[in-house]
Formats: structure tokens, C-alpha cells, sequence
């Protein structure tokens, strides 16, 4: 698969915002990479609060091949933009109206490549699901077809966002400098990195850990107001136990991913920060997002069995993510971390044999152009 080689691409990549570090922080790092490669990309955000902090200079214009572009309303702000070759709806959102309306009646040939880019699951029936057409019944496009593109763990599946530089940074990182740049004062305790929501079991942890003398690094937003609710709860209990907390500010998506290097284990959230911890290669816990029906438990169990995780890998997260049937939370011991590292480096050799997800979405690119142009 040479990716690479073929033409340049214009990229349309749509998100509506739910969670402004999850999906804005996958459709950037997914521009990133296909700038980097040489296409061009307009991001399309409804809301861009995020982008600041989380990609400074982005919205000025800084990123060479990236435009950022607020949630078209009108047909007249898009009046002079061309037709691009790929349209990606990212996590089930759908073509602004406005965009439909200005595109719709386009002639041009050929018409992009439309592509549903759906959420990350281990489970079974992404197989199945993915690279799966499906046409538009309805509406000023209809006619049309959209295809299905699941990101996975699986050489079936649509693979992860990798960067090509990614093993060459952690190579050269320098744990100890980091942590003085960032004000982190370590003496050599063991680091943990905390991104969640509210895990009910955040005191158990918390408390367990401190005995064994963590010092945690919390990013900003949930994580925080997590602890800080959680820590009355806790000196409560044990008055003689003070964790060792340091509350970071928001940091650019280089820099969390050098915390996760910085840590020895890390509690993630969500979709691109598991991506992450994975490609970090240390311990991790995943706080996957809760849903009503209880349908990411079941999720989260088809992410254990792919990461071949050991029993008490398996019990932390089902503690950590309010499982019916979940054991007390266990703090990890050393040969417990030492355990769940090789776990995780393993899937990350397995995962690194398959294609990254950006070369494989060019490459379904290009061989949809070439079956229409036939």
C-alpha cells in the first residue's frame, strides 16, 4: 500500500462537538496527518473552544495544508470554496445543511467520496460493518453513497491514527526534563496520569495509592473536579493519608501525549487518549464513556479480550468503569504494573504490523476514484 503516491487530495472533515477533547482531538490529529502526507484538509467545527489549547496557532491559520473553518449557516460564506474529493462525517454527524445545499446541485466529476467515520469498538461486528456502502434515500443527495470507515484493532477493521514520527519522539523523550518544564516537582515516586470522568471508585484509588507514596498528575476539566470532589470523601476516612497531586493546565496534544510517556500508569478516557496510551506502551486504565443503557460494558469487555488483558487488568477496569458484578478496586502492586506493561506492549507490536488509519483511509480513497472513473 503506497498511499503516498498518488495525487494530493482535498479533504472536507465535519465534527460536531460532544466532547471537545474526544472528537475535536480525533478529527485534528486525523488533519495532522493527512496534511503531513501532502493533502489538503478543511476542518469544519460547530464549536471551537477547544482548539486553542488543544492545537494552538490551528484557527490562525499556523498548520501548513490545514484550514479551520466554523459550522458553515449559510450558502454564501461557501459560495467560492471547490468541491473537495472527500467528504468525512466523523462520529455519525451529518453534512451541515447549508453545505448540502451549496453542493448539491454540483456537477462535477467525479463526485467526492463520501465517508461515515464512526466510533472505535473492539467488538465483533465492526468486522462486518466496516467498508460497508450505504446509500442516501432521501434529501437534495440522494442518489448518492456514503461508506462506512470503523476504526480498529483488527487487520480487518480500519486501523488507528499513527504518526510516522510518533516512535522517533518517544525515543529521544527526557522524562525528568519534561516534568521540570511542565512544574512538576518529582523525586522519583511513581507518576500516574488521571483523564476521566467521575468513576465512582476514584476514592478507593486515590486512597490505595497514596500508601504506596503516587503523586498524580489530573488534566484539567472532569478529571479535576473529580478529585477535588473526591478528596473530602477520602481524608474523611483515612485523616492520615494526604495524596500527592499536582492539577495540570490544558496541554497541546504533543504535550499529553508526553505525559502518558512520563507516567508510569495512566487513567484515560474516551477515544483518541486510549489510542494514545496504547502507542505509549505503560500501564493504563480506561474510563470508557458511560452510556444509559449500559451498552459500553459490553464494549469495554470486547476491548479486554482483544488486549488479551490479565484477570486483575480486567477486575480494575470493571471497578473503575461501575460494572454490575465489579470487585473492590485493588491499587496495582509492582509485579501486578509490571504485568499489564508487557500486556500492553504486546498489543502495541500486534497493532504496529497493521496499517495505520490514515494510510488506509487514503488508499479506500483512491480506490473508490478509481472504481468510478472506470
Amino acid at each position: 500500500m503506497n498511499a503516498t503516491a498518488r495525487q494530493p487530495l482535498l479533504w472536507d472533515i465535519f465534527c460536531q462537538v460532544i466532547d471537545n477533547h474526544g472528537d475535536v482531538g480525533v478529527c485534528w490529529r486525523l488533519a495532522r496527518e493527512l496534511a503531513a502526507r501532502g493533502h489538503a484538509v478543511r476542518l469544519w467545527l460547530d464549536d471551537l473552544r477547544a482548539l486553542p489549547w488543544l492545537a494552538p496557532g490551528a484557527w490562525s491559520g499556523a498548520f501548513k495544508r490545514i484550514r479551520v473553518l466554523p459550522w458553515p449557516r449559510s450558502t454564501q460564506a461557501l459560495a467560492q470554496l471547490p468541491l473537495a474529493d472527500v467528504w468525512v462525517e466523523a462520529f455519525g454527524c451529518e453534512l451541515p445543511a447549508a453545505f448540502v445545499a451549496r453542493f448539491a446541485a454540483e456537477q462535477a466529476m467525479p463526485q467526492p467520496v463520501w465517508i461515515n467515520l464512526e466510533y472505535l469498538s473492539a467488538e465483533d461486528w465492526v468486522e462486518r460493518m466496516h467498508a460497508l456502502p450505504s446509500p442516501v434515500l432521501a434529501g437534495p443527495l440522494a442518489g448518492r453513497r456514503k461508506w462506512f470507515f470503523y476504526p480498529g484493532f483488527t487487520p480487518a477493521a480500519g486501523g488507528l491514527l499513527r504518526e510516522g514520527d510518533w516512535p522517533a519522539r518517544q525515543a529521544r523523550f527526557d522524562r525528568a526534563a519534561w516534568l521540570a518544564a511542565h512544574g512538576v516537582r518529582w523525586q522519583g515516586e511513581p507518576l500516574a496520569s488521571l483523564f476521566c470522568y467521575e468513576p465512582p471508585a476514584l476514592p478507593a484509588l486515590l486512597e490505595q495509592c497514596a500508601a504506596s507514596g503516587w503523586h498524580w498528575l489530573v488534566t484539567p476539566g472532569r478529571a479535576t473536579q473529580a478529585v477535588q470532589a473526591a478528596l473530602p470523601l477520602l481524608r474523611s476516612a483515612s485523616a492520615h493519608i494526604t495524596p500527592r497531586i499536582t492539577f495540570l493546565p490544558h496541554l497541546p496534544q504533543p504535550a499529553y501525549d508526553e505525559l502518558l510517556w512520563a507516567c508510569d500508569f495512566n487513567g484515560v478516557r474516551g477515544e483518541d487518549s486510549l489510542t494514545r496510551a496504547l502507542w505509549a506502551g505503560r500501564p493504563f486504565v480506561w474510563h470508557i464513556y458511560p452510556q444509559h443503557d449500559g451498552a459500553h460494558h459490553a464494549k469495554l469487555a470486547a476491548f479486554l479480550r482483544w488486549l488479551q488483558a490479565p484477570a486483575s487488568l480486567a477486575a480494575l477496569h470493571a471497578a473503575w468503569n461501575d460494572a454490575p458484578g465489579a470487585p473492590a478496586l485493588l491499587a496495582p502492586g509492582q509485579a501486578a504494573l509490571r504485568e499489564w506493561q508487557a500486556c500492553v506492549q504486546a498489543a502495541r507490536q500486534r497493532l504496529m504490523r497493521q496499517a495505520d488509519l490514515a494510510s488506509q483511509l487514503i488508499h479506500f480513497i483512491h480506490q473508490k476514484q478509481s472504481e468510478t472513473s472506470t
